[in-house]
């Protein structure tokens, strides 16, 4: 009988849990629960992104060269792929993929983060704010890429 590739993945966390030790359990359980969270969280985020995109097309305030309306729209995209990747990256640990949140993973959803910040960001903000704002996007997309250096090292 031909397995769907949905049962084949219950199979194997099936199988992996009766393998596994009581804090193990624990942490599947906590990522399965974090994913759920997430997800609604998710679903949330789209409906509002939803109703804020019709809304502005309804009242005719969608002006691509009005920054505030550029701003909320994506603004709140970016938020919603932020939490897409977090998603994404639970769902690696509860499926086993991967045991632990990799680092790179989590600097990248970072610079993610500052992405989203610098398109909300005010025209009239204080310089030395920028700076640090940007000092911290060329510290994380330096250390993603030594760190994307080393793995390709260690690979080779």
């Amino acid at each position: 009988m031909h397995k769907e590739p949905g049962h084949t993945t219950l199979d194997e966390m099936r199988s992996q849990w009766r393998l596994m030790t009581f804090y193990e359990r624990f942490e599947q359980v906590v990522a399965l629960v974090l994913s759920a969270v997430i997800a609604v969280i998710i679903v949330v985020s789209l409906i509002q992104l939803i109703r804020l995109v019709f809304t502005l097309l309804v009242m005719d305030a969608l002006n691509p060269t009005d920054h505030k309306a550029f701003q909320m729209v994506f603004g709140a995209t970016m938020t919603l792929l932020i939490a897409m990747e977090f998603k994404h990256s639970i769902v690696k640990v509860a499926l086993r993929k991967e045991s632990i949140i990799q680092v790179k993973t989590v600097i990248l959803i970072a610079i993610l983060a500052l992405a989203r910040k610098f398109i909300i960001l005010d025209p009239d903000i204080d310089p030395a704010k920028l700076a640090a704002l940007a000092g911290m996007i060329l510290a994380l997309g330096l250390t993603y890429w030594l760190m994307r250096e080393r793995d390709d090292r260690i690979s080779e």
